[in-house]
């Protein structure tokens, strides 16, 4: 049976919301975030020093896209690890007037790339796509911001770069999630002369919680770009020097690699849940797809009869997750290379799919589905999200990352720019996976010039044509299950934003054919799960959020920070 949509309370009725998360926190769960409430402009970041710069260009001229650039350049000084000028990006604009543009920054592999890159004697081999020379692909994060600031922004990219290299010179001190994750990954580090300058101490130890981390040759790299633009880093010396790297490592990318890369208009992916309109992003991203597929398995089902903290909702959502990661793991890459089924967010479709799901026992999932015409209706060929929102009407949702933490490790000699490892996002290999569990198909195969399958999922979710949410997170495929689930519990159970975020959260991929699970549901609820069958692993926390909104009532712009993470939310 079909749930009635209620109306949503005025705390849910958000014109400027946004949902951004950062990577996955290890403390104990706090009860509430602290909100942030203004009329004119509101931010949401991982990172204190990034939400500051992002209000600053706000106060200062500039509006919700120019707030979005600062944030984004920030963070890849104080928040290096997550994203950076080395990675790529997804971002959604809305314009005031109800206009969407989608543009993808999605890392390339380079031209000489072929599908057995990673393979070595018939077996592939993950060192070599999550570390090293081989593991980046070209980054397009930049090409995006300079894209959305010359078509929208108010204040030039020059004044953002330069605001941002005086960070990266005076430098910043560091906090316990960036020390611990120094710690972790000082010996990989250590590998490279140029990241062990920078990141580890002349005695091999990583710098610790309240050191100062200065990276003059970032700050040098960011005054490039301010004097000589976009084109000093893919068609001049910092492609050069890419090249030359490489060249001596044994890396692939070329400056002609750099020359070539092109951003992508895509597309928005619609879907209808319960009257609302949800707008995801498509492939190369995995998110909007599958966030689009299971809720439409789930509007099948009466979601709101069930408490959110019940093993009977856990399940329903568990099972329509393994459906779609099952779907995912075969037919989803980049379209331009591989034929992806617009089937996958069918209807009836999704139909057929629920009525393979049992009420009280956890079902084996095989194997991927067949969508409606998958041969012929197809689409056209550790990370952080952070967002803002202004009084004019602009939305900006942008998802940016490395991968993984620190990328491939490898700083480019004297430019301070770390490269993502990306092409770990690539299927290697038939059934083999990467370093998220995820396993992949010929449709994500290794190809020149092609893009890897991302789980990055900017989200909008608008209601009566306004937008009422807009979601994205980090954390690798757990992307998709938390901006999932910020839908499901502010539209199914009419939770405000920052109640969404304080609730617990629970990720199953498929493969493995496992359930995280955060410990915050309680062992009933737990011990209730594992009698269904599932193969249960509880975490202490799964991700972390930042939302930004508009409560209709009081017509002021609001934001939260999650209660697992240490980004800050700020309105005026």
């Amino acid at each position: 049976m079909k749930t009635r949509l209620p109306c949503p309370p005025p705390c849910t009725r958000i014109i400027g919301g946004c949902l951004l998360a950062c990577l996955v926190w290890s403390g104990g769960l706090p009860l509430r975030a602290a909100p942030a409430s203004g009329t004119n402009g509101v931010v949401a970041t991982g990172h204190a020093l990034a939400t500051a710069a992002a209000l600053a260009a706000m106060t200062n001229g500039g509006n919700a896209i120019d707030g979005a650039v600062a944030a984004a350049l920030t963070l890849g000084v104080v928040d290096g690890h997550n994203s950076g000028l080395g990675g790529g990006c997804f971002m959604i604009i809305r314009l005031p007037r109800g206009g969407l543009e989608l543009w993808d920054g999605r890392e390339t592999a380079p031209l000489a790339a072929q599908a057995d890159l990673f393979v070595r004697d018939g077996k592939a081999d993950p060192r070599l796509s999550q570390t090293g020379a081989l593991a980046a692909g070209v980054p397009g994060a930049l090409a995006v911001y300079d894209r959305a600031l010359r078509l929208h922004g108010r204040i030039p990219l020059r004044e953002h770069l330069l605001r941002a290299a005086r960070i990266a010179e005076d430098g910043f001190r560091i906090d316990g999630r960036y020390a611990r994750l120094l710690a972790q990954h000082a010996g990989e580090l250590s590998r490279f002369p140029t990241s062990k300058a920078i990141f580890v101490k002349a005695d091999g130890a990583a710098w610790t919680e309240g050191d100062l981390l200065r990276q003059p040759d970032l700050g040098a790299t960011y005054r490039a770009l301010a004097a000589q633009g976009v084109d000093w880093f893919y068609r001049g010396p910092f492609a050069e020097r890419v090249a030359q790297w490489m060249k001596a490592n044994g890396g692939l990318m070329t400056v002609e690699d750099f020359r070539k890369y092109q951003v992508k208009a895509r597309p928005p992916i619609y879907t209808r849940y319960r009257g609302h309109q949800v707008v995801g992003f498509p492939p190369p991203s995995s998110g909007g797809v599958l966030v689009a597929e299971v809720l439409n398995i789930l509007e099948t089902f009466d979601v709101a009869k069930l408490k959110p903290d019940s093993a009977e909702f856990v399940h329903l959502v568990t099972e329509a997750m393994k459906l779609a990661f099952a779907d995912r793991a075969h037919w989803l890459g980049d379209p331009a290379f591989a034929p992806v089924p617009r089937g996958l967010i069918d209807k009836d479709y999704a139909r057929q799919l629920a009525r393979r799901i049992r009420p009280d026992r956890a079902s084996v999932v095989p194997s991927h589905g067949q969508p409606p015409r998958a041969d012929q209706d197809v689409f056209g060929r550790h990370t952080t999200h952070f967002s803002t929102a202004d009084r004019e009407g602009h939305w900006v949702a942008c998802t940016a990352t490395l991968n993984t933490s620190f990328g491939a490790k490898v700083v480019v000699p004297g430019t301070g720019v770390l490269l993502n490892n990306q092409m770990d996002d690539f299927s290697a290999q038939p059934g083999a996976t990467n370093y998220f569990g995820l396993v992949g198909a010929a449709a994500n195969a290794v190809g020149p010039g092609k893009r890897p399958l991302s789980s990055m999922s900017p989200t909008l979710v608008l209601f009566d044509g306004k937008p009422v949410l807009c979601v994205g997170a980090a954390g690798g495929p757990t992307i998709i299950s938390q901006t999932l689930l910020a839908i499901l519990y502010t539209v199914d159970f009419g939770l405000s934003v920052e109640e969404a975020l304080a609730r617990p959260r629970f990720h199953h991929q498929w493969r493995p054919d496992e359930l995280r699970i955060e410990r915050g549901f309680g062992e009933e609820t737990l011990r209730r799960l594992a009698e269904f069958g599932h193969k249960v692993a509880p975490v202490d926390s799964l991700g972390a959020a930042q939302a930004v909104g508009f409560e209709e009532k009081s017509g002021r712009l609001t934001g939260a920070a999650d209660p697992r993470g240490a980004g800050e939310a700020a309105a005026f």
